[in-house]
């Protein structure tokens, strides 16, 4: 059964940092793309960031040198570092694990920036 489980969400003010972790199991974590999206109300989800197999990296043109991605393949996690949060990041961030004909997705966890 795979299970990407997010963790780290929450409420900051602008200019805060949030780190989130998703944990992944079910899956041979290091042959995946490793990606986290993000979902505000009313619109539709879109990609933050992933990681490749290889470790290539892709941005969100919004999200280029604030966020940080990062994988560790020893700990089957994937983890993306937020800093000078803004108040359009607020969204529901999901984590996803890719291969070319499969795509797992953890339940989400909520990003509030407010002060």
């Amino acid at each position: 059964q795979v299970q990407l489980v997010e963790s780290g969400g929450g409420l900051v003010q602008p200019g805060g940092s949030l780190r989130l972790s998703c944990a992944a199991s079910g899956i041979i974590f290091n042959i995946y793309t490793m990606g986290w999206y993000r979902q505000a109300p009313g619109k539709q989800r879109e990609l933050v960031a992933k990681v490749g197999r290889s470790g290539s990296i892709n941005y969100a043109d919004s999200v280029k040198g604030r966020f940080t991605i990062s994988r560790d393949n020893a700990k089957n996690t994937v983890y993306l570092q937020m800093n000078s949060l803004q108040p359009e990041d607020t969204a529901v961030y999901y984590c996803n694990a890719q291969r070319p004909t499969v795509n797992f997705w953890g339940q989400g966890t909520q990003v509030t920036v407010s002060s």
